[in-house]
C-alpha cells in the first residue's frame, strides 16, 4: 500500500506485542513521517522499524488541544501522521474528539484497527469465550472512575445479571467496588482471568475465583494496565461442542449422517 501525505491514520497498537500488529499497521508505522503515540500505553518495541528520519513524538504529558495542533500542523507540511493507540480503536481510545476536529479542519484521515486486550487474554489463556449451552454472549464494559462516568443504565451489576463473558477494563484501582457488584449474580467460584500488561514483557495472568479478585489484585499491585476476564469459559474440562461440526447435524455444505 502507499502511505499517503497530508494524511492522518489511526492505527490501533494491539495490547503491547509488536508481533500483533496488522499487516497493514506494520506498513504504515515503517513509512510515516511522524508518528505520536502515548508513551504509558504503547511500549517502543511497537516503533521498532520505523524510518530513521520519522519524528516520534510522545503524548502521555499533553492535552487534546496540544495533540490535534501538532497533527494538523504536520499535515499542512505534507507529512503522513500516525497517531497511535493501545489496543484496538474501537475501546477506549478517546478517537471520537480528534476524528471530530479532523472533520472540521477537513483534513483526511483513516482508522485502521488493532487486536483488543480481551481478545489477546483469552489467546494467551487458550480458551475460547462462548462456550455452547454455557455462554454466548461477550460483553466489554468499564467501571465509573474519575476520568469518566459509566451510564447508569450500563453499571456493572445489571451487565453482570446476564452472567456472561464479562470483559472489564480500566477497574483495578476500584476492584473491590467491581468485586462487590459482581458476586451479586456471578456464583463465587467463577473463574476470573487476571490480566496485566498483555502482550508486554513483564506480562501476568492470574487465574482465580470470583471472591478472590480484589485479594490477588492488591497483593501484587496490579493498579494499572489490568484487564479482568469473568467468564464460565474459563472453567477446565468442559464438555461442550458446538452443533456444526456434529455428524448429527446438517446444514448448507454438509447433511448429517
Amino acid at each position: 500500500m502507499t502511505v499517503l501525505s497530508s494524511f492522518v491514520y489511526f492505527i490501533g497498537a494491539g495490547p503491547g506485542d509488536p508481533d500483533l500488529l496488522t499487516l497493514k499497521a506494520y506498513k504504515i508505522i515503517k513509512e510515516a513521517d511522524v508518528i505520536l503515540y502515548a508513551n504509558s500505553l504503547v511500549p517502543q518495541q511497537i516503533l521498532q522499524n520505523v524510518h530513521q528520519n520519522c519524528e516520534l513524538i510522545t503524548t502521555g504529558n499533553k492535552t487534546l488541544e496540544e495533540i490535534m495542533n501538532i497533527m494538523i500542523n504536520r499535515v499542512k507540511n505534507k507529512k503522513s501522521v500516525v497517531r497511535l493507540h493501545s489496543g484496538d480503536l474501537t475501546l477506549y481510545s478517546a478517537i471520537n474528539e480528534q476524528i471530530s476536529i479532523l472533520i472540521k479542519e477537513k483534513i483526511n484521515f483513516e482508522l485502521v484497527p488493532g487486536i483488543s486486550a480481551f481478545q489477546a487474554a483469552a489467546a494467551k489463556i487458550g480458551t475460547e469465550l462462548t462456550i455452547p449451552d454455557l455462554v454466548q454472549t461477550i460483553i466489554l464494559t468499564r467501571i465509573s472512575g474519575s476520568a469518566s462516568q459509566v451510564p447508569d443504565k450500563e453499571e456493572l451489576e445489571s451487565l453482570a445479571a446476564h452472567q456472561a463473558s464479562l470483559c472489564l477494563y480500566l477497574a483495578a484501582r476500584h476492584v473491590r467496588k467491581s468485586q462487590e457488584k459482581l458476586l451479586q449474580y456471578y456464583p463465587v467460584d467463577t473463574p476470573v482471568a487476571i490480566c496485566f500488561r498483555i502482550g508486554w514483557e513483564d506480562e501476568k495472568i492470574r487465574i482465580v475465583s470470583l471472591e478472590n479478585m480484589a485479594e490477588v489484585t492488591e497483593a501484587e499491585n496490579l493498579v494499572r494496565t489490568t484487564m479482568y476476564l469473568i467468564s464460565p469459559a474459563l472453567k477446565t474440562n468442559l464438555n461442550s461442542r458446538s452443533h456444526l461440526y456434529n455428524p448429527q447435524h446438517s446444514h448448507l455444505f454438509r447433511q448429517k449422517k
